[in-house]
This record gives C-alpha cells, sequence and structure tokens, in this order.
C-alpha cells in the first residue's frame, strides 16, 4: 500500500462526519469509484446517494475510490501500488466489482486513468475470473455510452434508485459476479456492450445494432425511494460541510440546449415533510443545507419548505434558480437565511436568441427582477452564458455585454443607497450539442469562430468595474463535444490517450479518426445515431418538431402547460403517483395527475 496515498485517506476520514453508520461488513464487496478527485466527487449528490443504497443492503459493503492528485498519481507510479479505497485501503482489483459514477465527458480518461492505476485489464474482453466486473453508470454514461462501452462489463442506464436494487440482486445473489451479469436485461435498464455489435456504413456512420434490442431507461419515484441526501459532511469539496437534499427532479421547461430537461422527465417532487424532517436531524452536524433540483421554484411546497429551514436556524442555498418563476417573496426568504448570492441562467443576451432556446422570459423581466433581487439583500449574482449557439450572431454576443452592464448598473444603484456594491459573476461556456436534446443533429460551430466571441466577451468584461467573469476556451468544448456525439470506435482513441498520456485529439489522430466528422458534420434526420441504443422516452418525432421550431424562433410549452400533456413520449406507462402540480396551474383547474396512462 502506497504510504502517501494511506496518508491522504486517512486525513480524509478524519475530516468526514458520517450522517449515517459506516457499514464495516458485507459478503458482496463494491469498490463505488468517481473518475475525479476527492474533493469534486464527495460533491456529487449522486455519488452520496448511491453509496447510500448500496451500503443498505446487509450483505453488500461498498467503499469509496477516487481519482489521486497529480502527487499520490506519481507516486503509485514510481512504487507499483495500486490504487485502494478511502475506507480500508483495499485494493481495488480485490472487490468483486467496481461501479464507476460518471457525470461528465471530460472524465472519461479518469475512469481508464483509474482502472490502470488498479491494475485492472482495461477491455472487458481481457478480463477474466480473477478480476473484478467493471460497471458504469451516472448521467455521460446514459446519455451516450457508446464511447465508454468495450470498457464496461456492464452499464446501468437511467436513475439509481431503479436501477441499484435488481444489479444487487443479480449480483450479490449470484456464485459469480460475472455469471450474474446474465440475468440483467435490456428492457430493465442493463446495457451489457458485448451483446451488442455495431454495423457502419462505407461513410463511417451507424448502420445498426446487432443484439437484443434497446435499452430502456429507468426512474426512480419519490415515495418508493430514499430521499437523495449528503450522507457523509467533509471540509474538503466545494460544499465545505453542507447538507446536500435532492428536493425534485426533473424540469418542465423544455430548454432545447439541456440534456437534463429531457432526460429526467417527467417533474417528480419528494414531499416537504420528508425533507424537512431530515434536515432536522442532521441540523445538529451543521447550519448549512443546500437544496438540488433543476427547477428548484417548481417545488409545489418550497416556500415553506425554505420557511421551515429557517426556523431550524439553516443558512438556505439553492442551485440556479429559474427567472420565470422567481419572486420577490421567495427571494427575500433566502436573503434572511443569510444568502447573499444567487446564481441565475439568461443563457444569452437577446430576447431572440432566447426564443431559439426556449427559453420564455426577456431582457426585461431580467432586468426587473435583478432590481428586487438587489433590493432584497441580496448583493452578488452569477450569471451563466453560452455562445456558439444555433443560429446565433454577433448581435446575439454583444447582447450579453449590453445585459451584464445593465444587470451592474442595477446592482450599483441599489449598492450604493444601502451603502455595499456587491460583484457580478458572468460565466461564458461554449455551447456543446448534446444527445437526447433537439440539437443532437446539429453540427458544433467552428473553434476558432467561438474564441473570437469568447476573446470579445474577456476583453469587453475587463473593462467593467464590479464585474469578475470566467470565461471558457472553446477547446474545453472540443473535447466534450466528440465525446458527447461518439460512437464506439473512439474506445481506441480513448484507450491510447490514457495508455500513452496524450490529450483526446492526439489520440484520434493516433488512431486514424478524425475529430471534425464528429463535430462539423450535420446529422441527417434517418441517420441511425449512436446514442440509439438508449430509448429514453422521449420520441425522435418530438425533437424534431422542436428542431424546427428553435429554427423558426417559435416557443413551445412547458411540462406541463395549461393544456395538459405536451406529447413528449415519456408518459406512457403508469400515473405519476407523487408530484402535485404548482399553484399557478391548480388555479387554472389543470388536473393535478398529468401523466398518460398506458393503454391496457
Amino acid at each position: 500500500m502506497s504510504r502517501l496515498l494511506h496518508q491522504r485517506h486517512q486525513g480524509f476520514r478524519e475530516a468526514e462526519v458520517p450522517l449515517q453508520p459506516i457499514k464495516q461488513a458485507g459478503s458482496f464487496r463494491i469498490a463505488l469509484c468517481y473518475p475525479n478527485l476527492y474533493f469534486v466527487g464527495m460533491s456529487n449528490l449522486g455519488f452520496h446517494s448511491v453509496y447510500q443504497m448500496l451500503n443498505a443492503y446487509p450483505d453488500v459493503r461498498c467503499e469509496r475510490a477516487f481519482l489521486p492528485d497529480d502527487v499520490d498519481r506519481e507516486d503509485l507510479e514510481r512504487t507499483g501500488h495500486p490504487l485502494t479505497t478511502v475506507e480500508s485501503g483495499t485494493e481495488l482489483r480485490r472487490f468483486h466489482a467496481l461501479a464507476f459514477s460518471v457525470s461528465f465527458e471530460n472524465d472519461y480518461l479518469y475512469v481508464l486513468g483509474m482502472l490502470r492505476l488498479a491494475g485492472i485489464p482495461l477491455r472487458a474482453a481481457d478480463r477474466g475470473p480473477g478480476d473484478p466486473i467493471v460497471i458504469l453508470g451516472g448521467a455521460a454514461a446514459f446519455l451516450n455510452p457508446e464511447p465508454l462501452a468495450p470498457f464496461a462489463d456492464l452499464i446501468a442506464v437511467g436513475e439509481g434508485e431503479a436501477l441499484v436494487p435488481r444489479l444487487v440482486d443479480a449480483l450479490a445473489g449470484a456464485a459469480d459476479a460475472r455469471t450474474g451479469i446474465a440475468s440483467l436485461l435490456e428492457k430493465d435498464g442493463f446495457y451489457v456492450p458485448g451483446r451488442h455489435a455495431v454495423r457502419y456504413h462505407v461513410d463511417g456512420t451507424v448502420a445498426g445494432y446487432d443484439g437484443p434490442g434497446p435499452v430502456i431507461r429507468q426512474r426512480g419515484w419519490p415515495g418508493q425511494m430514499a430521499l437523495p441526501q449528503s450522507v457523509i459532511l467533509t471540509p474538503h469539496t466545494e460544499m465545505s460541510t453542507k447538507f446536500m437534499v435532492e428536493i425534485s427532479r426533473g424540469c418542465p421547461c423544455m430548454c432545447r440546449f439541456c440534456w437534463a430537461g429531457y432526460n429526467y422527465l417527467p417533474v417528480r417532487a419528494f414531499s416537504r415533510a420528508e425533507i424537512v424532517a431530515r434536515a432536522r436531524e442532521v441540523r445538529r452536524h451543521t447550519n448549512k443545507i443546500g437544496l438540488v433540483s433543476t427547477a428548484v421554484c417548481d417545488h409545489p411546497e418550497i416556500g415553506a419548505i425554505v420557511d421551515d429551514l429557517a426556523g431550524l436556524d439553516y443558512e438556505v442555498s439553492v442551485a440556479s434558480l429559474r427567472l420565470d418563476d422567481l419572486t420577490p417573496e421567495f427571494v427575500l426568504k433566502l436573503a434572511d437565511t443569510g444568502v447573499h448570492g444567487l446564481t441565475l441562467a439568461p443563457e444569452c443576451g437577446t430576447d431572440r436568441m432566447r426564443r431559439i432556446l426556449n427559453k420564455q422570459f426577456t431582457n426585461t423581466d431580467i432586468l426587473d427582477r435583478a432590481t428586487w433581487i438587489f433590493e432584497n439583500g441580496i448583493q452578488n449574482l452569477k450569471l451563466y452564458y453560452m455562445v456558439g449557439l444555433p443560429w446565433e450572431t454577433h448581435e446575439d454576443v454583444e447582447g450579453i455585454v449590453t445585459l451584464t452592464e445593465q444587470i451592474r448598473d442595477r446592482m450599483i444603484q441599489v449598492g450604493r443607497a444601502r451603502g455595499r456594491v456587491g460583484r457580478i459573476h458572468p460565466s461564458v461556456n461554449p455551447f456543446v450539442p448534446k444527445p437526447g436534446t433537439p440539437y443532437q443533429w446539429l453540427p458544433m460551430e467552428d473553434p476558432k469562430e467561438t474564441d473570437r466571441k469568447l476573446q470579445f466577451l474577456r476583453k469587453a468584461f475587463g473593462r467593467m468595474a464590479n464585474v469578475d467573469a470566467v470565461i471558457k476556451s472553446a477547446r474545453t468544448g472540443v473535447s466534450q463535444s466528440i465525446l458527447a456525439l461518439a460512437d464506439r470506435r473512439v474506445a481506441e482513441a480513448l484507450e491510447h490517450s490514457a495508455v500513452q498520456g496524450v490529450d483526446l485529439r492526439r489520440g484520434m489522430k493516433a488512431v486514424g479518426l478524425d475529430p471534425g466528422f464528429y463535430l462539423f458534420r450535420g446529422r441527417g434526420r434517418e441517420e441511425v445515431l449512436p446514442w440509439d441504443i438508449v430509448d429514453n422516452g422521449v420520441s425522435k418525432a418530438y425533437y424534431l418538431r422542436e428542431l424546427d421550431k428553435s429554427a423558426q424562433e417559435k416557443l413551445s410549452p412547458h411540462c406541463p402547460e395549461i393544456q395538459g400533456c405536451i406529447r413528449c413520449g415519456v408518459c406512457v406507462e403508469t400515473p405519476n403517483p407523487s408530484y402535485r402540480l404548482p399553484e399557478k396551474w391548480k388555479a387554472l383547474g389543470t388536473s393535478p395527475r398529468y401523466l398518460k396512462v398506458a393503454a391496457s
């Protein structure tokens, strides 16, 4: 065992505050691996949730492993010691299974890096009876599993709450974990890449898949699963001892660029009673709580939840807030708990661009809300923007500068009257077309053009007082886009990059793949897409209608809007047993159960 890594893990453990008992026994051993640093992985609520779910089984012991930092990695490579877990220091290769939680495409190379440091063959086909099985899950894995498919014995497609019970029954209940895989089926959300062969046309596009058929993405339901929450507090994360809890899942806005909006449908909410009861139990450990959701203000009981948490003397923080549902009352509630900064996502600088994206608010709305955000005691504002969007013009990019300056002016006007002026923090990222959205057929913008736009913004924001901008490079988006849109052949480039220690573009060149094929080529509407192996429930016809409406600068209704179901295709099995529509829809007489029932 590496002494350096052992000391690092010991320091992590000593700083941790477990909110539930740490499991010490279990005949089936799983190492839950996060392919990034401890600081990043322990900030991920999904990672906490799966750790909690696995350790709830009496015969399972789950331990954590993370990507080592550069110092620890170099020590492991120099000494030949293998990668180990945080809890017991056990070598990863001694576990029955490694389960990777993969949230971001840029972490794909780290998956391979961890396998190499553990001394485990990279490709599933090269592993034998003495090796652990390698399971992949997480958002990136179910959006497009193909770039990582050759490295996985099994890919869990969908939400952990629906997948973990079947997974544990199959693997822990079998004489050998590898034989247990045979009972896991595509219809239940389990993708075994070895069962599926990919065929390609001469031009390199996917011709089809030979195998059992598409994998059906699985969803969990409040009332039938544990509340997703932090299970360990630690100062060594971005959240720093903050208790995180998911209050709802899914977003009704149907923004055309947003993979989460489509892939986490339908909207489901956890109850106020459950959220507040757990917060009350945890309060003796921390006074900070974070409410996690893609649509915080859409929770039917959000006002009462914040009131209850304020009554427990919590400082409440929330994820990025939707402008169209934000109210002065809600902002005041947050300010009263000690919040000094909020995050908003204008996404772009003009109303025209927002119609293209299906964002149903205007610059006037943004400025009105910014004014009363500052008037209600919030000093600092973070703003999310993107450039390189479909049908974007330079006037749209200039609009980002104008809008930010106008928001800053409102902040200064209110702040000076109060004797304290805050800061504006724009964050600008290059747009990446994602699978599972209407833009999955579109090419990425030429990075040179995107970089010109980003440089324009750097100079403009640099001249603004009280504005601190974080602006990514277009190069950041290139690797992410390749992996988001890749087919199974890119696995060879990933393997070359991991083994040779080079970046993905060099890996692509070494194996004879053209990045432009994945980045800058529009996809035909009838083309088989690499990620078609996954059925997330939303129909291609719906995506294509939204793509056409985007080009026409037309808005589409939310899910559900006052007219009811928008016919995206997700809700065809069972009615949602838990979600009740917010008051704004109830007042209009809309049924609180809006999902379609499957025909009998």
